[in-house]
């Protein structure tokens, strides 16, 4: 499993220490069945332009486009521009035309256990209803629509619903602040917001209406300005205030419109939404993504990466529409391809640990989607818990938010998929819109822990701070060389800032740079190595925390872990750990010394170099309500720092924990 490879000594270059040799091609009767082939790959690489014209082409286009791409102007791109489609109409009327508005489109489940199975026809009648209440309040093509709502139907419906009038939407997580909440509606001058009095969330009701009135009351620099009306969801039934004129109830008001509403052609350029992500300068990155490109990539890389059969898969991918996650991989890929999925309001673990895999033998999911932070807080619970139900429809598994673990890759495959449902482990970000870098199920050759290649159409390399490719067998910068369709097309209202951000730093090359380190293996294969902010120099040598982590939860007694680099006199950065140890563990063994096996185990693993100078064992880690660990607050606790801000943690309090325990 483990070697020391020599360090080369460039400033970009990643030393590489842990070796994973396991190999899992997918079973014959998959690869029959499998929607992807490997002849994608020889079609792309011939005409990748033609290729992704055949892809959007799968759409229907109002007016069909006639130019590709325009690079004139990088890195502003226009794709398919001289088209014009209307994104809605692609996710539902379709269907229903082709005769298929009597399939299931979303199967809802509450978190207190109620559930709705809402049909395409229904869903289309829903969201042309909704198109006339917006336009009925003034909202037309441009026009900016926040959406604040807990992840009940409404919200998909909300979605589609601006979408098709031309709108822009900019959905914000149901779990930020009123302050959060306030500085994304600021920044996008968003007219209307749409939410629920509240949602359930751990087994109460997290209420919503009073964070939005909070949001548009004085918030030091006086009300809110732009918004004219709230439109408000029933589910939580909680109390709340209301604002006669600007406040609506959405049951007053959907049902008493008109269900007829022709869909609108835009041009595929026209903006779809804007995505908030946190920026290091504390003002959010509004990044802007548009309608056909979009479109496009999701729809084809939902198709052939989750291998996405709608007249028979049950489709779960677990993300919350407030993440891009959410927005490509639950509304807009699994519905333009006229998916049934399964649609979830609460938490993982109420009213108990197992409720997701009840879930799926409830609906028999087929194909699942979730991260791996999930994968790995269910290791630390232990298999027992999945045990319980029957998970035999899963097919396929999916693994989305940062890399996963070679270990916790294995109990994925082995508990979850029963030993033969192969695992993508896909690259992409917010601002790629779509995956970027997966295995395709039925043609590769899986590796625990690696993200394995660029899709077909993509054009993904590693290189050095030159931006000289690195080669294979050796880490450094992950780049994307060649514009691709769902890409961002800048960040809202502040175009200096897209260029600087992603751009400037190969400008000579033209390349985007994401902000991730990466290697390729002696195969070309690519593993992520994390933020390459997350990368430590210890003593000369830079290593990832990524695979220091896996090193950990290779561990027989480890959950989870993260690493941080912290300042050390001797050796510039040290190597601190916080891990969770699993409770099979802990119910049989005694904690006592196992932090210092713990430093030995990773000496071992990968070499001494990498081996931990302290090691906290915690209850649980700091993670962003996306399932992100943010090292960055470990780092402050390891170097003996006031914690920074917690703002986007999923639990505040989690950080005065740890913080107790280390001392």
């Amino acid at each position: 499993m483990s070697e020391q490879t020599p360090v080369t000594q460039t400033s970009s270059q990643i030393d590489h220490l842990l070796n994973e040799d396991r190999r899992f091609a997918p079973t014959a009767e998959f690869a029959d069945n499998a929607i992807a082939t490997a002849q994608l790959y020889e079609e792309a690489k011939a005409d990748r332009l033609g290729f992704w014209a055949d892809k959007a082409r799968d759409l229907h286009w109002h007016k069909p486009f006639t130019e590709v791409l325009d690079w004139s102007n990088p890195p502003f791109a226009q794709w398919f521009a001289d088209g014009e489609l209307n994104v809605a109409y692609n996710c539902l009327d379709r269907h229903v035309e082709a005769g298929n508005g009597d399939r299931v489109a979303l199967l809802w489940e509450g978190e207190p256990g109620d559930e709705r199975r809402v049909t395409y026809a229904e869903l289309t009648d829903e969201v042309k209803r909704l198109a006339n209440v917006l336009e009925g309040l003034g909202i037309g093509q441009g026009d900016r629509v926040a959406i604040y709502l807990p992840m009940i139907p409404e919200a998909v419906a909300s979605m589609l619903a601006v979408a098709r009038i031309g709108a822009i939407h900019s959905v914000v997580f149901g779990g930020f602040s009123a302050d959060s909440l306030r500085a994304r509606i600021d920044d996008a001058g968003a007219k209307l917001v749409i939410t629920a009095d509240g949602g359930y969330r751990k087994g109460k009701v997290s209420p919503l209406k009073p964070a939005v009135d909070l949001a548009l009351g004085d918030r030091g620099t006086g009300a809110q300005e732009t918004v004219e009306h709230v439109l408000v969801v029933q589910r939580g039934e909680n109390e709340v205030d209301w604002t006669d004129g600007r406040d609506l109830w959405w049951h007053d008001v959907v049902p008493a419109a008109s269900a007829e509403h022709e869909a609108q052609a835009f041009p595929a350029e026209n903006p779809l939404f804007i995505l908030y992500t946190s920026g290091t300068t504390g003002k959010p990155k509004g990044i802007l993504h548009t309608s056909g490109g979009y479109l496009t990539q999701s729809a084809f890389t939902n198709k052939v990466v989750h291998d996405l059969h709608p007249e028979t898969d049950v489709y779960w991918c677990t993300a919350d529409i407030g993440w891009i996650t959410g927005h490509s991989y639950v509304t807009y890929g699994p519905l333009a391809n006229g998916a049934t999925q399964v649609l979830y309001e609460g938490t993982p673990d109420t009213p108990h640990p197992g409720r997701w895999w009840e879930i799926v033998q409830k609906y028999g999911v087929t194909v699942l989607y979730t991260a791996p932070t999930a994968i790995r807080s269910f290791m630390k619970l232990g298999r027992a818990i999945p045990k319980q139900f029957d998970l035999s429809s899963l097919r396929l598994l999916g693994s989305v938010g940062e890399p996963i673990n070679p270990e916790a890759w294995m109990w994925y495959r082995k508990i979850i998929g029963g030993k033969t449902a192969p695992i993508v482990d896909t690259w992409w970000q917010t601002e790629t819109g779509s995956i970027m870098v997966s295995a395709l199920p039925g043609v590769t050759e899986t590796k625990p822990g690696s993200a394995q290649v660029p899709l077909p159409g993509i054009s993904i390399d590693v290189v050095d701070e030159d931006g000289t490719h690195v080669g294979n067998g050796n880490g450094g910068l992950l780049v994307i060389t060649e514009p691709w369709p769902s890409m961002l097309r800048g960040i809202w209202g502040d175009p200096e800032r897209f260029v600087e951000t992603y751009w400037e730093k190969f400008q000579k090359q033209g390349y985007y740079f994401a902000g991730d380190g990466a290697r390729l293996d002696d195969d070309g294969d690519v593993w992520l190595l994390g933020r390459v902010d997350d990368v430590m120099n210890v003593s000369g040598h830079r290593l990832s925390t990524t695979e220091i982590e896996s090193a950990l939860v290779g561990n027989e007694a480890v959950a989870e872990a993260a690493v941080v680099g912290a300042s050390d006199e001797t050796t510039g950065q040290a190597v601190v750990a916080f891990v969770i140890i699993k409770q099979s563990y802990l119910s049989a063994h005694s904690p006592d010394g196992l932090a210092q096996n713990l430093r030995l185990w990773v000496g071992e693993q990968i070499g001494p170099i990498a081996r931990p100078r302290d090691v906290y064992i915690v209850g649980e880690l700091p993670k962003t309500r996306s399932g992100k660990i943010m090292r960055r607050l470990l780092r402050d606790v390891a170097e003996g720092r006031e914690v920074g801000d917690t703002t986007t943690l999923a639990d505040t309090a989690v950080m005065s924990v740890i913080s107790a325990q280390v001392k």
